[in-house]
């Protein structure tokens, strides 16, 4: 029946103010849009809508994975482990060393392939692919699986990484996303210089600590590392570290002596451990590398105990706090290098913004002019909730703090023209049962009733064009996905219960014999 609850009828007014008074601050001005979201509890509005890289202006970044990288750290680290294990059996080789993708093990005359297979699996049983080649060797390669597995952990922990470190420059509303197999595209809305988010992101800060060796001409176990003030000069440390930055848990810029220093706080494990190293070894320098420079090398004048120290290297202010925010925010799984930049003028964005207001208002106006004309009196309901559908669109994407992009205003343009595809189906079928002969209350139940389903089975066919585009899209594709599966929600309410609810108070209040249709 066309009659509605109580229930529904506050539900369906309470919505429409909502959209206005959520939808509102994006209409404001910066100043009162600031306020707002500073005085005001989180839950009231205040929120508004985030402009993209398209239209707010900004940076574009493409960065490419070095995942090649990890991939040679995992051959390393089969290597160091057979090693020992080939010690410990008792088998001869005449040359073990990393490839590309794995491990080869040259044998020495009379040795058994098969105990050396056996002691590659025992190493990595579920990613090697262990199989004998020519001149008495055996190689131990990752599977596609494993490779694939890597890749994978290693572009998701990048983003992370990569996020952290933007997050800790302030930049508002980055959007970071995967590209390809192995490429990452960074876009920083309002930022017009991105030197130093080039600079922060092209650091892996990969941070260890070192024993140096009493012997400078000591040749095993060490390794030769340029000073970070002076890469001619070098120092040689021992190969392994005795803790990481994985250990540390804050760092910040602090002063010292007049100094700008970097203060770090180390887990309970780092504690341990660097409080034992110290202990062991007053009087002896050790070094502090990143990135494989050495950027300090104190000598040890007591044991450090308290979980915490001072890393000191002629550091600026800015130095320091970049140093600060990398170590905080961790190391990088693998290099990244810069494939592509481009920067868009906040001038361009500004004619982005208004082309879009202008199609939208345009899109708008025809949409209205055509409904009045077509439906009349019904035709003004279905331009009121066009109205309310616009201000849910811009609520729902407030409180959802999402990025608005060019696609984006693409999609709501496109919602707008099909808002009132359900109103048209109504009303239609109303023409139709009073054609039959039904009076008017029994032809508007019956033109609701019977546009539902073809109503639901039209948006729901575009809800699944919409949610296959975002699952399988990215960036301005998943932008234009989003506007338009809220706007299908959105239209589909606006459509059937804010112009039933005006239908029905007109209705009770002038009780026609005859629509206005």
């Amino acid at each position: 029946m066309l009659n509605m609850p109580p229930w529904k009828i506050v539900l369906v007014i309470a919505v429409c103010v909502l959209s206005v008074l959520y939808s509102l601050p994006n209409a404001l001005p910066q100043e009162a849009r600031q306020w707002m979201q500073t005085s005001l509890p989180s839950w009231m509005p205040g929120k508004t809508v985030n402009l993209g890289l398209d239209l707010q202006g900004g940076s574009h970044l493409l960065l490419e994975v070095d995942v090649s990288a990890v991939v040679r750290e995992r051959a390393d680290s089969l290597v160091q482990a057979a090693r020992p294990e080939l010690r410990s059996a008792k088998i001869g080789y005449s040359g073990i060393a990393a490839l590309p993708d794995g491990i080869r093990i040259t044998l020495r005359d009379g040795q058994a392939p098969e105990a050396v297979k056996k002691i590659l699996r025992g190493v990595d049983d579920h990613d090697l692919e262990i199989r004998e080649a020519e001149n008495n060797t055996v190689e131990g390669r990752l599977t596609e699986d494993a490779l694939r597995k890597i890749t994978d952990q290693t572009i998701s922990q990048s983003i992370e990484i990569v996020r952290r470190r933007v997050d800790e420059t302030g930049t508002r509303e980055p959007v970071i996303t995967r590209q390809g197999e192995n490429r990452i595209v960074v876009q920083l809305p309002g930022l017009d210089d991105p030197q130093r988010i080039k600079d922060l992101l092209g650091k892996t800060a990969q941070l260890t600590f070192h024993l140096v060796p009493e012997d400078p001409d000591a040749a095993r176990g060490t390794m030769s590392l340029p000073m970070a003030e002076n890469p001619a000069q070098k120092m040689s440390v021992f190969r392994k570290s005795i803790m990481t930055g994985d250990m540390l848990t804050n760092a910040q810029t602090a002063f010292q002596q007049g100094q700008t220093v970097v203060s770090f706080r180390l887990d309970a494990i780092g504690a341990r451990r660097f409080c034992k190293t110290t202990e062991e070894n007053i009087g002896r320098p050790f070094a502090i590398v990143l990135d494989r420079q050495i950027i300090s090398a104190p000598v040890i004048r007591d044991a450090i105990c308290g979980g915490a120290g001072i890393i000191s290297g002629g550091f600026t202010v800015e130095t320091a706090s970049d140093l600060a925010l990398l170590l905080r925010a961790g190391a990088l799984p693998a290099p990244l290098s810069v494939l592509e930049e481009r920067t868009v003028g906040p001038s361009l964005g500004a004619d982005s913004i208004a082309s879009g207001k202008e199609a939208a208002l345009i899109a708008l106006a025809l949409v209205l002019v055509f409904m009045l004309f077509m439906y009349r009196r019904f035709g003004i309901y279905a331009s009121i909730a066009l109205l309310f559908n616009v201000t849910l669109i811009f609520a729902a994407l407030s409180i959802l703090q999402a990025t608005l992009t060019l696609p984006g205003i693409a999609g709501i343009v496109l919602t707008i023209g099909m808002a009132v595809d359900a109103n048209v189906l109504i009303f239609e079928r109303i023409r139709e049962e009073r054609k039959a002969g039904r009076s008017v209350m029994p032809a508007i139940d019956a033109g609701y009733a019977r546009a539902r389903a073809t109503i639901v089975d039209a948006n729901l066919t575009t809800l699944i064009a919409a949610i296959i585009l975002y699952s399988f899209g990215s960036g301005p594709v998943k932008g234009f996905a989003v506007t338009l599966t809220i706007g299908i929600i959105t239209s589909l309410f606006a459509a059937v219960m804010v112009t039933r609810l005006m239908v029905l108070f007109w209705l009770r209040r002038n009780k026609p014999s005859e629509l206005p249709l």
